[in-house]
């Protein structure tokens, strides 16, 4: 049986690059594979969409459901970000960048979760340590996927084996100026024109337990917060329906790149300890947070403790 390689729910570029690139290893290495992601190819972000067309990348099929088959995680290790039935699968490996989720396996994995900015930097060392070269099409996908989990060497989660990385794979995949790659996919990232408000909230979207409690936390990565000034209220309403859905809290991440900071946005049962988690007091379901750019290392810890995780 093929081994099918997933990413988490809501693919960023890291996610589905990273499916590409574990599934490319694991079949030099004769362990048939074939990448994989939940969603539709149109449904891809717009991010995504201009990386697999610039590097020629093929993309990954779409699974919805995992009972009964052999899978590898990439970008994650919680159960609620993966596929219907994952709990009912063989998970037979995770490469990830995250904390450790609540996946639990029968027998013993390969399992590799390092503090890194991007999965794509794990996979980097993987094929080194390996011996195999990585197809270019394939190291531009990597690429760029650091360059845009880690903000263009922006992000607090940013660490020097990322920037060996980009070093590494942008002379394999014959890119010459990685800024000029950077903008090209944040111009894609940050359009927002003709794209319905609950789209938007869902393009960067990962739901967390928070001790019992459902609490959701999206990501829009703009030039300039003047791209959603006009669709403000309708964020909003997307953000009121989603918390409908038997969840505590959903915060938005609208993250300025070139101001270095993001206006978090904010639906909660409990706006108190949200406030309490950041420091600040919200105003008409908002606050400014300087220097705040990775939802992995500043907004999930602070919402762990403030709920007690």
């Amino acid at each position: 049986m093929a081994i099918s390689v997933v990413g988490h729910s809501n693919p960023d570029t890291d996610s589905v690059t990273a499916s590409i690139a574990l599934a490319a290893l694991l079949n030099a290495q004769g362990q048939e594979a074939q990448a994989c992601m939940q969603c539709a190819a149109a449904d891809l972000n717009p991010e995504s969409k201009v990386v697999l067309e610039k590097f020629g990348l093929e993309a990954p099929v779409e699974i919805s459901d995992a009972a009964g088959k052999d899978i590898a995680l990439v970008d994650f290790s919680d159960l609620a970000q993966g596929p219907a039935n994952l709990a009912d699968a063989n998970v037979v490996a995770v490469v990830d960048h995250h904390k450790v989720g609540d996946l639990t396996t029968n027998n013993p994995i390969l399992f590799r979760a390092e503090p890194v900015g991007c999965t794509g930097t794990v996979l980097n060392k993987m094929f080194k340590e390996a011996g195999v070269s990585i197809p270019k099409n394939v190291a531009g996908g990597m690429l760029a996927a650091i360059l845009s989990d880690t903000v263009n060497f922006k992000s607090p989660t940013c660490t020097e084996d990322d920037k060996i990385a980009v070093n590494d794979l942008k002379t394999v995949a014959g890119v010459d100026d990685t800024d000029a790659l950077f903008m090209d996919m944040l111009k894609a990232k940050s359009s927002v024109d003709g794209v319905p408000a609950k789209d938007l909230l869902f393009r960067d979207y990962k739901d967390f337990d928070m001790k019992g409690n459902k609490v959701g936390v999206g990501q829009l990565e703009l030039a300039t917060l003047d791209q959603v000034a006009d669709i403000r209220a309708d964020l909003i309403k997307a953000m009121e329906e989603v918390k409908a859905d038997g969840r505590h809290s959903v915060l938005l991440m609208l993250t300025d790149v070139v101001k270095e900071g993001t206006d978090l946005v904010v639906i909660s049962d409990d706006p108190a300890l949200i406030e309490n988690a950041f420091g600040g007091k919200l105003e008409s379901n908002s606050m400014w947070i300087d220097g705040m750019m990775s939802r992995k290392k500043q907004t999930v810890p602070n919402l762990q403790k403030a709920f007690g995780c």
